[in-house]
């Protein structure tokens, strides 16, 4: 009987881990088809607010429209495309999303990227009067919000940001893009042990953002050891690199984060601190 049950177990185990690939291959077909949207892909902010209707949300009440804004940053070898779906989602949880097109495939330097970002961070403060935006930055866009957060004062800017399977020890998948060196530097930039990571390694975290790492438990990209880092929480999901992205659960588990109070008397009095 012991022979049986244990032929069972590794049999249920097998088919859930089938089962789990065959969801993620769902999911990777699901991100490319977004992929492929390219960086014109349309803004998704609605006129009327109309929240999402799901297995996930059907018990929570509806979400009012934030005034705070969200940077959305897509990854590496990505365009503004592959972040539509969570940015559709976010926005009809109530939350005003904006993407930025990191280059045509987000190639190029890391440090350029963040640069860019706290350019357009300063504009859209000046163009709303807002003081503080919230982040959530996929893989390799997490590097680039941490290097803005690190080195070039974003924490004065960001109430929060929050990192999707984003390799702060880097990543060795990065080799696989090896190619592209003659076009950016962010494959050498990604690799462990890289200078970048090194120098972004050494500077801690400015006091002032919430930083929190969501990881994939089946991303094999960025595994979870390798979105670890000091001072930041962190939260294991059940999905991968791709269905960090295009999973309707993660997408409300963000709108989750980016709407919990943050501790501190002057954020909980005012609300766009």
């Amino acid at each position: 009987m012991r022979v049986i049950d244990g032929i069972f177990a590794r049999a249920r185990q097998l088919g859930r881990v089938v089962g789990e690939g065959v969801a993620d291959s769902g999911k990777s077909a699901l991100y490319v088809r977004q992929l492929l949207r390219g960086n014109r892909a349309p803004p998704s902010i609605l006129g009327v607010h109309r929240p999402i209707v799901s297995a996930a949300t059907r018990t929570r009440p509806p979400v009012e429209r934030s005034a705070r804004p969200v940077l959305l940053l897509h990854g590496y070898l990505a365009t503004r495309g592959s972040v539509h779906l969570l940015e559709e989602r976010l926005t009809r949880l109530g939350h005003v999303v904006m993407t930025y097109r990191l280059g045509s495939v987000h190639l190029g330097d890391i440090r350029e990227s963040s640069g860019y970002i706290a350019r357009k961070v300063e504009s859209l403060m000046a163009q709303t009067g807002v003081e503080k935006v919230d982040i959530v930055a996929h893989s390799m866009g997490g590097l680039v919000a941490l290097d803005y957060l690190k080195r070039l004062g974003g924490h004065l800017h960001v109430r929060r940001l929050v990192l999707l399977g984003t390799p702060i020890s880097g990543t060795w998948s990065a080799l696989l893009g090896i190619a592209t060196i003659p076009l950016g530097r962010a494959s050498l930039q990604l690799l462990p042990g890289s200078t970048f990571l090194r120098e972004l390694a050494r500077m801690p975290i400015p006091p002032g953002p919430e930083v929190i790492a969501v990881a994939a438990d089946r991303d094999w990209l960025a595994p979870p050891r390798s979105t670890v880092m000091a001072g930041v929480r962190c939260l294991n999901l059940p999905t991968g690199h791709s269905g960090l992205l295009v999973d309707e659960d993660v997408a409300q588990t963000i709108s989750d984060i980016l709407t919990a109070p943050v501790a501190g008397a002057k954020d909980a009095l005012d609300p766009l601190t």
